[in-house]
C-alpha cells in the first residue's frame, strides 16, 4: 500500500480530543487522545477552554503521526468530527475567544429560550429547522454570549467577531487562523444551530433577526463531504498541507461510520449522552413525538436527512458514579459490579442532571433515585444507572417508530459504553430487537475519515458498506411480562423527575 492512501480524522468530543489515522482498508494506523477540563461556573453551566482544545488538537496530530511513523504529507485528506452545538465566538483579527466555549449540555440559556417561546416562535423554529426551542442548541448560546460579554454585540455588528461550533473553530485554525483561515461549517453541524432552514440549507433570515445575530458572524455552510475542499492544513513546525475535505457533527459521523446509508437504518451512540439516529433518506420527516429532524449528511449536492433522539446524560452518569460517588475506580468496572446482583432490586435512576432531552424536553427535571430500601446497595444503584441508559433509548426508540412509520428490525450500536456487554444485553432485552456492535469501535472518527476520503475519490459508498464488519450481535432474552413491568416502573420514575425546578 502506498503512503498516499492514509486518511486522518480529528474527533473532538465533549471530554477530549482524538486524532486517528486509517489506511485505505479502514485499518487503524495510529491514534492519540487528550482530555480537557470540564468547567462548571454555576450549577447546570458547562464550559470548555477553546484554546486548550486547539492546543490538544495540534498535540494529538503530532503524537499520532509519530506513533504511526508517517508525516502529514502522507495523508491524502483530513476529516473533522465534533461535539455539536458547543458554541464559540472569537475575534477574527486576534483569533482569541471572547469567552469560554458554552457546551451543548449547558442550561444557562433557559431564560432566553423561555422568552422565545413566549414570543410564539416554537412553530416557526420547528417548521424551518426541525428542532425545538431548547438550551441544547447554538443559536440561544450565541445570543447569551453577545448579551453577556461586554461590547460583544457592538463588535459583532461591526463584523469583528465570528461564530463557530467546534468544527468551525478547528477548521479555521487548521487552515491558517488569523492568516486566512477558512470560516466554514457543514450542513450537519449547521442544522444543530436552530438557525438553518432545512430546505434551503442556508441561514434563515427571520430566525437570525429574531435572535439579533449579525449574519457576518456566521460561517459559510458546505456539504459534509466536499470535493471543493474546505482548505489545506497548516500546522506550525509540521511539513505537509493535506486538504480538509470532510466535516460531520459527531452523531452524524457515527451514522456515516456505521454505513447507515439506506433509509430505515438506525444507530445508537453511547457516549457522554446517547444519540439515536434514523436515516430518512432525502425526505424531511417532522416529529410529533419530541424528536428532532436534522441533516444526516451532505455528499456534494446530495443531502440526506435523519430523525434524532438526543439524550443528555448516559455515559456521564457512569462517570458520576466513578468520580463523585467513588463507586469504582474505572468505568469499565461498572459492568462487574452491576452483574453481582440479579436485578435492580426495585431501584430506578433517572439521570436528568441537566433536565431531560428527547422525547420529554423538560429542562426543569433533575436527577432522581427512587425505590430505595434498606437492602439497596452500590450494585443495585449501578445496575439502575446502566438500565437508565437503555430505558432512555427505549423512550426515543418508541417515538422514532411512531414518527417514521418504520418498525426497526435492528439497531447498530457504538460509543464507549457499547463495550459494556451487560448494558448491550439490557438494551436488546428492552427494545426486543437485535443490537449489533461493529468490529471497529471508533465509528465517529471513521465517519469523518470516510467523508473526507469520499470527497477526494479514495472510496465510494459501496466500498464503505463492504468494510462494515460485525463484532457481536445481542439478541433479546427477556420475557414480555418482565419487560412491561420494568418499563412501567421506569415511567413512574420519569414522572418523579419532571418539574423539580420550580423557578
Amino acid at each position: 500500500m502506498s503512503k498516499e492512501e492514509y486518511i486522518g480524522a480529528v474527533d473532538q468530543g465533549t471530554t477530549g480530543t482524538r486524532f486517528m489515522v486509517f489506511d485505505r482498508n479502514s485499518n487503524l494506523a495510529g491514534s492519540q487522545y487528550r482530555e480537557h477540563e470540564q468547567i462548571f461556573p454555576h450549577p447546570g453551566w458547562v464550559e470548555h477552554d477553546p484554546l486548550t482544545i486547539w492546543t490538544n488538537t495540534q498535540l494529538v496530530i503530532r503524537e499520532t503521526l509519530n506513533q504511526a511513523q508517517i508525516s502529514l504529507k502522507d495523508l491524502v485528506a483530513i476529516g473533522i468530527t465534533n461535539q455539536r452545538e458547543t458554541t464559540i465566538v472569537w475575534d477574527r483579527k486576534t483569533g482569541l475567544p471572547i469567552h469560554n466555549a458554552v457546551v451543548w449540555q449547558c442550561v444557562r440559556t433557559a431564560e432566553i429560550c423561555e422568552n422565545l417561546r413566549k414570543e410564539d416562535l416554537e412553530p416557526l423554529v420547528k417548521e424551518r429547522t426541525g428542532l425545538v426551542i431548547a438550551t441544547y442548541f447554538s443559536g440561544p448560546k450565541i445570543r447569551w454570549l453577545l448579551e453577556n460579554v461586554p461590547g460583544a454585540q457592538s463588535k459583532a455588528e461591526k463584523g469583528e467577531l465570528i461564530f463557530g461550533n467546534i468544527d468551525t473553530w478547528l477548521i479555521w485554525n487548521l487552515t491558517g487562523g488569523v492568516k486566512g483561515g477558512t470560516h466554514v461549517t457543514d450542513v450537519s453541524n449547521a442544522s444543530r444551530t436552530m438557525l438553518m432552514d432545512l430546505r434551503t440549507l442556508d441561514w434563515d433570515d427571520e430566525l437570525v433577526e429574531q435572535l439579533k445575530i449579525p449574519k457576518s458572524l456566521l460561517p459559510e455552510i458546505r456539504p459534509s463531504s466536499d470535493p471543493n475542499l474546505y482548505g489545506r492544513t497548516i500546522i506550525k513546525g509540521i511539513d505537509g498541507n493535506p486538504p480538509i475535505s470532510g466535516d460531520l457533527g459527531d452523531q452524524q459521523a457515527a451514522l456515516f461510520g456505521q454505513t447507515c446509508f439506506n433509509p430505515g437504518m438506525a444507530k445508537n451512540t453511547y457516549g457522554t449522552g446517547n444519540f439515536l439516529l434514523l436515516n430518512t433518506g432525502d425526505k424531511i420527516v417532522h416529529s410529533d413525538s419530541g424528536l428532532l429532524t436534522t441533516v444526516a449528511y451532505g455528499i456534494g449536492k446530495k443531502t440526506i436527512y435523519a430523525l434524532e433522539g438526543s439524550i443528555a446524560i448516559s455515559g456521564a452518569a457512569i462517570q458520576w458514579l466513578r468520580d463523585q460517588l467513588k463507586f469504582f475506580s474505572s468505568a469499565s468496572k461498572s459492568e462487574e459490579l452491576a452483574n453481582s446482583v440479579v436485578d435492580n432490586g426495585g431501584v430506578y435512576f433517572v439521570p436528568a442532571f441537566v433536565g431531560l432531552f428527547a422525547p420529554h424536553w423538560d429542562t426543569t427535571a433533575r436527577g432522581t433515585l427512587v425505590g430505595l430500601t434498606r437492602g439497596s446497595n452500590r450494585a443495585h444503584i449501578t445496575r439502575a444507572v446502566l438500565e437508565s441508559i437503555a430505558f432512555q433509548s427505549l423512550d426515543v426508540f418508541k417515538a422514532m417508530e411512531k414518527d417514521s412509520g418504520i418498525k426497526l428490525q435492528s439497531l447498530r450500536v457504538d460509543g464507549g459504553a457499547s463495550k459494556n456487554d451487560l448494558l448491550m444485553q439490557i438494551q436488546a432485552d428492552l427494545l426486543n430487537i437485535e443490537c449489533i456492535r461493529p468490529k471497529i469501535e471508533e465509528t465517529t472518527a471513521l465517519g469523518a475519515a470516510y467523508s473526507a476520503g469520499l470527497a477526494v475519490g479514495l472510496w465510494d459508498l459501496n466500498e464503505l458498506r463492504e468494510k462494515w464488519i460485525v463484532d457481536r450481535v445481542f439478541k433479546p432474552q427477556m420475557d414480555d411480562a418482565k419487560r412491561q413491568g420494568m418499563t412501567y416502573h421506569w415511567n413512574k420514575a420519569i414522572e418523579k423527575a419532571k418539574g423539580w425546578v420550580e423557578n
